[in-house]
């Protein structure tokens, strides 16, 4: 079965057919010339009906009928792929959009991405590469086809909205990240965040450096402006190479490269009462790099022999293999 475009393409082949063998067909039976023929082939294909070149034969009468019946079903034809085409463009876009807010019904524990501009696609790239579910928000038309040509869950709505901000699931989610080119709108995203759901960890995008105590006071955990983080990232690559080449090249994911992770101490991680020594000595890639206790302390590169406590979490680096050794139940959250 031929796709509405391939129809298009048949019928497209079938109309200049019939209109090479319209204007053969009137030289050869009244003699016309090349231009009289022409006209005479498109007013009689399109049924324009401006009338004869000259007066035709019975021969050229019949020969006209039969390119007026072949016409018309070729119109017929094309018109009738035209409206599949155009129907079956709204049954998708319809069905797409139903889908993506059955999708986002499902999703909990998940990131959302308010804002996809050139910060924003970066941060999608980086949660695709590591399997991190997320929800983008956007009003934007171009950003947003970007986004869906890349096939990620889109939701078009302005994120300073409290309905919109439920849909994409805010009150489920692990973190919302305002990532709009706009502090002000970032700003907004955090406040109406922050009332939806007290427990949300909230990162935001600040242009100007005199944005982020303002973000902060709206209720963001960390404030991050890309300007200053490249001015930074220059000045240590100049000061200190190999640190940087150390930090891209965990932040890159290159293969066989140790990762970052966070691990929790829960209920379910059967870590709780030990020792760092006693969870990670069996595992010789394991780095422990720092531990956050449940009031928020961060105590970095903490003594292996420091017992863990519900509600800790503790950040290391290793091989993805034996990190999740040590969660058999879930995957390592990638660091923060």
């Amino acid at each position: 079965m031929l796709t509405p475009w391939q129809r298009l393409m048949v019928g497209g082949l079938a109309a200049s057919l019939l209109t090479v063998a319209g204007v053969a067909g009137y030289m050869l039976i009244e003699g016309f010339g090349f231009f009289d023929a022409v006209y005479q082939t498109v007013t009689t294909i399109t049924t324009a009906g401006f009338g004869e070149v000259e007066p035709l034969s019975t021969e050229g009468r019949a020969f006209t009928l039969a390119l007026i019946i072949a016409g018309i079903v070729i119109i017929l034809y094309v018109l009738t792929g035209v409206m599949q085409i155009a129907v079956e463009g709204e049954l998708e876009n319809l069905l797409g959009t139903r889908r993506a807010r059955g999708r986002m019904k499902r999703l909990s524990n998940h990131h959302i991405l308010c804002g996809f501009g050139r910060v924003g696609e970066e941060i999608a790239r980086e949660f695709v590469s590591r399997n991190a579910p997320f929800v983008v928000v956007e009003t934007n038309p171009e950003a947003i086809e970007r986004a869906r040509r890349k096939r990620y869950l889109v939701l078009v709505g302005d994120a300073t909205l409290d309905p919109v901000l439920r849909e994409a699931g805010a009150e489920r989610a692990a973190c919302l990240l305002a990532a709009s080119d706009s502090d002000a709108n970032n700003t907004f995203i955090v406040l109406a965040a922050r009332a939806l759901n007290p427990g949300l960890f909230v990162v935001a995008r600040a242009a100007f450096p005199e944005s982020e105590p303002r973000m902060l006071r709206a209720g963001a955990e960390r404030v991050f402006s890309p300007y200053t983080i490249a001015g930074q990232q220059m000045a240590l690559s100049a000061l200190h190479p190999v640190v940087v080449e150390f930090i891209d090249t965990l932040a890159t994911r290159r293969k066989g490269a140790p990762i970052l992770a966070e691990i929790d101490v829960s209920e379910v991680s059967d870590l709780a009462g030990r020792t760092i020594h006693d969870v990670l000595h069996r595992f010789p890639s394991v780095v422990v790099l720092g531990r956050e206790n449940a009031a928020g302390g961060l105590r970095v590169g903490p003594p292996s022999d420091t017992e863990l406590r519900l509600g800790d979490r503790v950040i290391v680096m290793g091989q993805e293999e034996e990190l999740e050794a040590i969660r058999p139940r879930t995957s390592p959250a990638p660091a923060r």
